[in-house]
């Protein structure tokens, strides 16, 4: 039966779920494709099972994408059931981001126990829906909220097998954290050590039977995380895509490289050379998150994404570990959510190679988790021990003096709100000493003091990231690097971004048409003379061929992958699709690709591919299809 104290736990649940659920989806088809590499690629999913499979980038299954493809075959599923367009392949996403807050919430709700456990779980989901970046992430197609979502479930059995002394459970958490991997490999294993570290130093049981069970939980983690990669890789070459992103056409070598070493020392793994990377950044090419170092969650760039709560997390995290029982869900919960946040804290900082604002939507849990605890152990223990006194009033005061330097970097956004939150910081401050020290005794003004203190304290926390979440409803969210908040924030992610956007949006306006990167004439020319040829056309890079994939419908061959880097296309290749008809056109010179990837003369081509193509092919005249046209078109055969 529900008791007063409790009656309304259950109706907040479902209203915090109802706030993450509009915030997700609200004008969520104004993003159209969003990032539209990895749109073509749900595309060409739903027009071949082969490309589905690989997580290829056209149904003619040339190359894959840079990543492993179970977040596409998510938003490709629901393309094939409903109809491909912005509507089923976003909205699969945003459930994902509604069910990561349930998920969070039951994870706290079980860590403690009776009315405070309720509020810890509350708070964790209301400030897992208000992270910022989450809620621009969420509403795109990058493939980071299925792995948070992934991981979260990971976690909340972990925490079962803690609390159950099941073995059960921490198999499922390690088999969803090795689903996790084939969304976003190595980055899914930031979590693992996490997992790893609360069984083995909360669950019952002495240290064999705890390091035994470990041990087949590691073996089932392997099997679900390298199925796919194993396939693949033995699979003969000549009849699926080559991948992406790799530089020996192997699932490992991506992992190993590109998507694993590469992202932490930078330049020397490739990383950072595709599409928007710009050089001069930490590592030689840097990301968009500014300079890597122990400050880089706080910057102008990124403090406004993900930093709001990151003190009080810290504070809750080493509060709780000195307040929670020994072996007790509450200290698995904290060594779990504490270590989360501690391995992609450092990592996130200090990595060299390619790092997107987007990435941080992974640490929402950990601080959405260590907050909600956190605040609930921190008033447990000032009513108990006098020395906890100032720890709540503390964690209050740092949050909301942070959520005022952060808010106040960029002042034309919601001016008011800075000054706001620090009269509520105050009312919040003085309210919980009051409080704490029994001011009041009378116990109606203790009540009244209690709610007003809770709403002050509440208000100065997360009104900041609120105002930030709140903006990716009212813009359009495009390309690969969704962020949340004000303009001016958005557009520092790097030195002299805007000077080099404005470089590339005048180099591209005289060719520009309906698919972004090649002209609508050329386009229709294509669409007229493709005959019985797989692909409509080839290009240097992913960049030009997304777009036309999305705006013909038709397979288009991007012989460089994402960047115009990759060693995919050869020439005795090459020559073998121009000979058996699969392939009739080329695009030399594609304007991007050679000032982003410097591969060759050909905008993604090798001098060998553009010295065939162009002594070889046949060009075509420019007045055949109505003049520019982005490149210089060729005609093999």
């Amino acid at each position: 039966m529900t008791t007063g104290t409790t009656r309304w736990a259950r109706p907040a649940m479902w209203g915090v779920l109802a706030l993450a659920a509009v915030l997700y989806t609200w004008a969520l088809g104004r993003n159209g494709y969003a990032n539209e590499y990895y749109a073509a690629a749900v595309y060409s999913g739903t027009r071949s099972w082969k490309a589905f499979f690989f997580g290829a980038l056209d149904a003619g299954s040339f190359i894959t994408v840079d990543k492993p493809p179970l977040a596409l075959w998510v938003m490709g599923l629901s393309a094939r059931i409903f109809g491909f367009g912005p509507w089923s392949m976003l909205l699969p996403q945003a459930v994902a981001g509604v069910a990561s807050v349930a998920v969070v919430h039951s994870a706290v709700l079980r860590s403690l126990s009776g009315a405070q456990a309720r509020a810890a779980a509350l708070i964790a989901a209301l400030v897992m829906t208000l992270t910022p970046i989450t809620v621009a992430i969420t509403r795109d197609n990058n493939p980071d909220t299925i792995l948070v979502l992934l991981l979260v479930t990971a976690a909340w059995f972990c925490l079962e097998a803690v609390r159950t002394g099941r073995l059960r459970p921490l198999l499922l958490a390690a088999a969803f954290a090795g689903l996790a991997f084939n969304a976003k490999m190595l980055q899914a294993y930031l979590a693992v050590p996490a997992l790893g570290l609360a069984y083995l130093c909360v669950a019952g049981g002495d240290l064999a039977r705890r390091v035994r069970r470990l041990l087949a939980a590691g073996a089932v983690l392997m099997v679900s995380s390298v199925w796919w990669m194993v396939v693949v890789d033995l699979w003969p070459a000549s009849s699926r895509p080559y991948i992406g992103g790799s530089t020996d056409n192997s699932v490992l070598d991506l992992v190993v490289g590109y998507n694993g070493i590469g992202r932490i020392v930078g330049r020397g793994g490739e990383a950072g050379r595709g599409l928007g990377a710009i050089p001069g950044e930490t590592g030689g090419w840097g990301g968009f998150g500014g300079q890597s170092g122990a400050g880089r969650l706080f910057n102008d760039s990124m403090a406004g994404q993900i930093s709001w709560l990151l003190p009080f997390a810290a504070l809750a995290l080493v509060a709780g570990l000195m307040l929670a029982s020994r072996r007790s869900p509450a200290q698995a919960a904290l060594v779990l959510w504490g270590s989360w946040l501690v391995v992609h804290f450092a990592v996130f900082s200090f990595s060299h190679g390619t790092f997107h604002p987007y990435y941080t939507t992974a640490m929402a849990p950990a601080v959405s988790a260590l907050t909600g605890i956190g605040a609930v152990l921190l008033w447990r223990a000032q009513r108990e021990w006098p020395v906890w006194r100032w720890g709540l009033p503390a964690g209050v005061a740092v949050t909301g003096g942070w959520s005022f330097v952060v808010l106040r970097r960029t002042p034309d956004f919601v001016p008011w709100l800075a000054w706001a939150v620090v009269a509520a910081t105050a009312v919040a401050v003085i309210g919980l000493v009051a409080v704490t020290r029994r001011i009041l005794l009378v116990r109606p003004g203790r009540r009244r003091l209690l709610v007003a203190t809770s709403l002050a304290g509440m208000f100065a926390c997360l009104a900041g990231p609120a105002s930030y979440a709140l903006t990716p409803l009212t813009v359009t969210v495009r390309g690969g690097d969704p962020t949340a908040g004000p303009a001016g924030e958005r557009r520092a992610f790097w030195p002299g971004a805007m000077r080099q956007q404005g470089v590339l949006a005048r180099a591209l306006a005289p060719w520009t048409g309906r698919n972004g990167s090649v002209a609508e004439g050329m386009i229709d020319y294509l669409e007229r003379n493709q005959g019985g040829a797989t692909w409509l056309l080839a290009v240097g890079q992913a960049h030009s061929a997304s777009s036309i994939i999305l705006s013909t419908g038709r397979p288009v061959l991007a012989m460089g992958g994402f960047s115009g880097r990759d060693p995919a296309m050869t020439l005795g290749r090459l020559k073998e699709y121009a000979s058996a008809g699969l392939l009739k056109y080329v695009l030399v010179g594609d304007r991007l690709t050679p000032r982003l990837s410097g591969r060759g003369r050909g905008g993604g081509m090798s001098a060998d591919l553009t010295d065939w193509v162009t002594g070889s092919g046949t060009r075509v005249d420019p007045s055949e299809y109505g003049g520019a046209g982005g490149g210089t078109l060729y005609r093999l055969g």
